[in-house]
């Protein structure tokens, strides 16, 4: 290991490594941001390979290679949302133009990893330091994506809106997460400006960029899915959103109609019961806490309602088996979970690849911490295909056009960065 100050490094220096490292075909970093987040944000670290020899692809395949892989390097990787064909009797037939592995780790050759005051470089360390610092982080322009078009047109999403609260008359679901892509064909950007660019205009506490081979995902996340330390498991699911207020008093003001919107409160809670009852599965009896309900946490943009769940590992217990009980989360679902899946199938016009999955990292103990994957782009460099999705938590009471605004809302930092609009 190598141990440097981090008072030595340039300013810059982060967006250097995040350039070196991203000229490998295998590629992930975890961004912080230094964000006071409840439980913590993600740790910031970052680790590179040349290959994947054997990597997983199925969980079935992660639990046995999680085994099989030893030694200190944290094992990185993402869950893409068609895991949960693994899970129950679901498909996905809706088109897609990003075809990411349904599930991939790596193991590092090479790995940073940021403590308070110091740098530590892992495993291959030899020129490391020295090529990072060699690294130019070129002044290129605004990323030029003047239009994304909607897989689904606005008039076809309200009326989505309104069948899915007759769903939930008829009694199918409770609530059901329905989201939409916005897509750009033969775009050519540089995936470390356009993830620079969106960390600084939407700074993130689970933030993170993910290579594989020519798939890149440009992630600025609040939520985390679930972590692991020792025998603790923790979810922290968000649902609940209005934007800042210009002013200070209008901020606070936007803070209590947020509060006290009791449909945003029967949403949150919806979910973290269902969170309660994925947890059980895989807890010691009688573990299963909610130690904040309802909590506010400002963002750049947006006020956020976040609630957090705890419980206790079984001694068994791994990550192939939480993500079992747990996975997709049920914030992007909604309840109950497999009629909804069934139901988003039915709805939405795109499979959502990893947008609603999950990236980030095991560690040689077993803790782990892997993020929600929302306010993020999906590029594929070979065709140019660029896209995100956005969604909102349909109830009874939703308003198609209001459901609507909260889309567009979460996609406000995107369209910003790429200087873009929706057709």
């Amino acid at each position: 290991m190598l141990s440097v100050p981090l008072s030595s490094l340039p300013p810059d220096f982060r967006a250097r490594a995040l350039r070196w490292a991203a000229q490998f075909p295998h590629c992930a970093y975890l961004e912080s941001n230094d964000l006071a987040y409840p439980e913590g944000p993600f740790r910031r670290l970052l680790g590179v390979a040349e290959d994947a020899p054997g990597a997983p692809r199925s969980l079935t395949e992660l639990s046995s290679w999680l085994a099989a892989t030893d030694g200190a390097a944290p094992r990185l990787g993402f869950v893409t949302y068609d895991v949960k064909n693994e899970l129950e009797d679901l498909r996905s037939a809706n088109p897609s133009g990003l075809a990411w592995p349904a599930l991939h780790f790596f193991q590092p050759h090479t790995w940073l990893h940021w403590r308070a005051d110091h740098l530590e470089i892992h495993g291959r360390t030899a020129g490391v330091l020295a090529a990072i610092l060699a690294m130019a982080v070129p002044t290129l322009p605004p990323p030029a994506v003047p239009i994304f078009t909607p897989r689904m047109p606005k008039a076809e999403y309200l009326t989505a809106v309104q069948a899915v609260r007759e769903d939930i008359l008829n009694g199918e679901v409770y609530e059901l997460n329905l989201c939409q892509e916005f897509y750009a064909e033969n775009v050519r950007i540089d995936p470390v400006d356009v993830f620079l660019r969106l960390n600084a205009a939407s700074p993130a506490p689970f933030a993170g960029f993910v290579r594989h081979h020519h798939h890149y995902l440009l992630c600025a996340s609040p939520e985390r899915f679930l972590a692991r330390q020792q025998a603790r498991l923790v979810s922290q699911p968000i649902k609940g959103t209005i934007r800042r207020g210009a002013t200070p008093p209008e901020d606070e003001q936007q803070r209590q109609t947020l509060l006290h919107d009791e449909k945003e409160r029967a949403e949150n809670l919806m979910i973290v019961d269902l969170v309660r009852n994925d947890l059980a599965r895989v807890a010691r009896t009688g573990s299963v806490q909610v130690p904040e309900l309802f909590g506010l946490y400002p963002f750049r943009h947006v006020w956020q309602m976040i609630s957090t769940v705890t419980a206790e590992a079984r001694p068994e217990i791994g990550l192939a088996d939480v993500l079992r009980a747990a996975f997709p989360m049920g914030s992007m679902t909604g309840a109950p979970k497999i009629r909804a899946m069934q139901l988003i199938e039915h709805y939405e016009r795109a499979r959502r690849g990893l947008y609603s999955g999950s990236i980030g990292y095991v560690d040689p103990d077993g803790g782990f911490d892997f993020n929600v994957v929302i306010r993020s782009l999906q590029y594929r460099q070979d065709t140019g295909h660029l896209s995100f999705q956005v969604g909102s938590a349909i109830t009874y009471d939703s308003d198609p056009e209001r459901e609507y605004a909260e889309c567009l809302l979460k996609a406000r930092a995107i369209l910003e960065v790429l200087d873009a609009v929706v057709r």
